[in-house]
């Protein structure tokens, strides 16, 4: 057989079980993959360059690989569902950075995140005033999230006290 030809075969078959692979492991986003999930990612298009390209080698050597690390990916995950503790080591615990309207340096500090970079994320939350902040974590995902103080909150129907019937799907 060609070179050519091998290397073209061998390229769909890899495809095709990464493709199914990544139908088993499931559909989130890019930003919502954990670090494990990211790295595994990196590592499976290696094991298929690796499957496509090495005429030398074994092809089916490569799909075991791909296998196995699939199987590691669905042990990790569900490992992490549930166990806290697995949960916690595999992936990154929330940080809280400011408490009852006080940053923490240290922990600001521990996830290497400056003054500046702080109010950026704040100002993409339309947080202007660090003052009107009561509450503000550091999720796993390194995403931030704010709890504004109560008299810089939203007014809701709920907060004036008003009933408000159920809304009918369109």
């Amino acid at each position: 057989m060609p070179v050519w030809l091998e290397v073209s075969a061998r390229t769909l078959v890899a495809a095709i079980a990464l493709f199914l692979l990544t139908k088993l492991l499931g559909k989130r986003q890019v930003s919502q993959l954990s670090l494990f999930e990211y790295l595994t990612g990196i590592t499976m298009g290696n094991l298929i360059a690796y499957v496509s390209l090495d005429v030398q080698s074994n092809w089916y050597l490569g799909l075991i690989a791909l296998g196995v690390w699939g199987g590691i990916s669905l042990l990790t995950e569900y490992a992490q569902i549930k166990s806290k503790k697995a949960r916690d080591f595999i992936g990154f615990k929330s940080t809280v950075l400011i408490k009852d309207g006080k940053v923490l340096e240290d922990n600001m500090r521990k996830e290497r995140l400056s003054a500046d970079e702080l109010m950026e994320e704040l100002r993409k939350k339309n947080i202007f005033k660090l003052a009107d902040v009561e509450f503000a974590l550091m999720e796993g995902s390194g995403e931030i999230n704010v709890l504004l103080k109560r008299e810089n909150q939203s007014l809701t129907p709920k907060t004036m006290g008003i009933q408000v019937g159920p809304e009918k799907p369109s």
